[in-house]
């Protein structure tokens, strides 16, 4: 259960053990493992301030579990900033434990530390139990909007 994952904001003294979960989860979503691409990748968002992760661990023996990554954004509407959960991803030996729930759940109260307007995500067209996790936490598909990408 939820209750032996602690969740803490990762600082770049944990840049290296996180590097291997997030490297994991690129390779996930079919990319090419490169660890020390990773470990630059996560070490600039941090030194930049341009990211928010925050780690999932097991009480006891303080393994990582998961992580979560937060991009801050913000709503020219609302004219409130809004937090885009970018990267979720616990291990999958450790899946089912209640650490993507406590993520989600510190993800949340995230945003509502900084004021944010809300959280804003996307996955997978097939990843069907990401889908169910998040629609349980109250995040509720775009239907207002059509979103679009342009490759450079």
């Amino acid at each position: 259960m939820s209750g032996d994952v602690v969740v803490r904001q990762a600082d770049l003294a944990d840049v290296e053990d996180a590097a291997v979960l997030f490297d994991e989860y690129r390779q996930f979503y079919r990319q090419s493992s490169d660890l020390a691409g990773a470990v630059a990748y996560l070490t600039e968002r941090l030194e930049r301030k341009e990211s928010s992760i925050f780690l999932a661990s097991d009480a006891k023996s303080g393994r990582i579990l998961g992580f979560t990554q937060l991009y801050p954004s913000f709503s020219s509407i609302s004219m409130k900033r809004v937090w885009i959960l970018n990267d979720l991803f616990v291990t999958a030996e450790h899946r089912g434990r209640g650490a993507a729930q406590r993520l989600l759940e510190r993800a949340k109260a995230h945003a509502a530390e900084t004021g944010a307007k809300g959280l804003a995500l996307s996955t997978a067209v097939d990843n069907a139990v990401a889908q169910r996790l998040y629609e349980r936490n109250g995040y509720v598909r775009e239907t207002e909007f059509i979103d679009y990408f342009l490759s450079i």
